[in-house]
């Protein structure tokens, strides 16, 4: 068998995490076709097939699988050898939802933009940021459901608790699910989907009522709460100064409030790029060392 260049089997590794030929060209630069041709000389060279194509991406065949498991931790040895001795001031892109990345984790990253770190971000749901991830359009990912992408590894990151909450001039007659539903509600989103867990965790039911007021950002449900629009459920750390100020109250106090985990993604092979690492460590070390959200 002649000799296998590294192009080819950066390329095949590309394919092979990101599940999708189109993608890969995008995470390396290069065109589809030349993608395709890469692939397709791998696999003459190996006198096997790689991938099945499917109607959307690729799937790897058990040899694909093999191959990979075998080259990826020496081509991102090799990868973190060149990115350490030839440093580039590349920006690190970083996803998650709007809300919690602005108020948390923007005031954990001051220190390493001060000492240099250049910072992109990009706001959205956690199934379109993972779909980024694995894309190579993202380097690391704060997402609030389990990853099951293939080409990217996460860690559990922190635990985001859920609260009842309403201003205190909406007086309720109870905090039964009779009395709040009559009250009006406040949501994220018409399927109610934070209001609908915590009253399955909490109640064990689906809530009755629908939205009065539906806003796509948890900062305006908060603001519209808070102005005694109506009781929704939000998470802990945002409601945190106003429960402190006495501005909202929580109408129910369950032994075991309903949480959601969050995790950080990362791409696998991108931990070779020194920025990327540094931030998720700086992250892993931040969120340690703070409360339940």
């Amino acid at each position: 068998m002649s000799p296998i260049s590294l192009d080819l089997l950066r390329t095949f590794l590309s394919v092979y995490r990101t599940g999708s030929i189109t993608a890969a060209a995008q995470t390396l630069g290069l065109s589809q076709p030349a993608v395709t041709a890469q692939v397709k000389t791998l696999e003459s060279v190996l006198d096997r097939p790689l991938f099945d194509r499917l109607p959307r991406g690729v799937a790897p065949t058990p040899a694909a699988d093999e191959l990979a498991r075998r080259v990826a931790p020496s081509l991102d040895a090799l990868d973190e050898v060149v990115e350490s001795e030839l440093p580039s001031d590349a920006a690190v892109h970083l996803g998650g939802p709007a809300e919690f990345l602005c108020e948390e984790v923007m005031p954990m990253l001051a220190p390493l933009v001060r000492s240099g770190l250049r910072l992109r971000t990009t706001l959205g749901l956690s199934d379109d940021l993972l779909a980024d991830l694995a894309a190579g359009r993202l380097d690391l990912v704060i997402s609030t459901i389990r990853p099951r992408v293939r080409g990217v590894q996460a860690d559990p990151l922190y635990d985001e608790e859920f609260l009842l909450v309403a201003a205190p001039s909406l007086a309720l007659a109870g905090v039964g699910p009779r009395e709040l539903a009559a009250a009006p509600l406040v949501a994220y989103a018409e399927d109610l989907p934070i209001v609908r867990r915590y009253w399955r965790s909490v109640f064990g039911r689906r809530p009755a009522m629908a939205a009065q007021v539906v806003i796509p950002d948890l900062r305006g449900v908060l603001s519209a709460v808070r102005a005694g629009m109506g009781v929704s459920v939000l998470p802990a750390y945002l409601c945190r100064r106003d429960l402190a100020a006495g501005t909202l109250v929580t109408l129910a106090e369950p032994d075991e409030a309903p949480i959601n985990t969050g995790y950080l993604a990362v791409r696998s092979g991108a931990l070779a790029k020194p920025a990327v690492a540094r931030v998720r460590a700086h992250l892993i070390e931040a969120f340690r060392a703070a409360p339940t959200y």
